[in-house]
């Protein structure tokens, strides 16, 4: 069975990027994360136990998220991936995605980004 929780539309002001003025400056990055998992005893059970919890999942993503500055969104995306299929046994397979809505690039469009996927190997 694969069901799915997800968080999406994070917002976090953050240095990330390749360009100098992103390192300065800073900008506002916007994370969507879906677990993959089984939530078939959650349901029964009515307990976070048997679930994974989403404030300690926002809680993950924003300490990288606004830690130390980056060069790479791919770079971004597989630390969070990789924290929360390592931290948490009930994630199948985790897809991470972050935009940046306002690059420093030319041109006219909604936003940049990466979207990757990772299986959880901690089983």
């Amino acid at each position: 069975m694969k069901d799915r929780i997800f968080l999406n539309g994070m917002r976090f002001y953050g240095y990330h990027g390749v360009l100098s003025a992103e390192n300065e400056i800073g900008q506002i990055f916007v994370v969507d994360v879906e677990l993959t998992t089984d939530l078939t005893e959650a349901g029964k059970s009515d307990q976070v136990e048997d679930t994974i919890n989403y404030a300690e999942v926002y809680a993950d993503v924003k300490e990288i998220m606004e830690g130390e500055p980056k060069n790479l969104l791919e770079h971004l995306a597989a630390l969070i991936a990789n924290r929360i299929n390592s931290h948490y046994n009930r994630v199948l397979e985790t897809k991470v995605r972050i935009t940046k809505e306002v690059p420093p690039i030319p041109g006219h469009y909604d936003g940049v980004g990466v979207e990757i996927t990772r299986v959880n190997q901690n089983d």
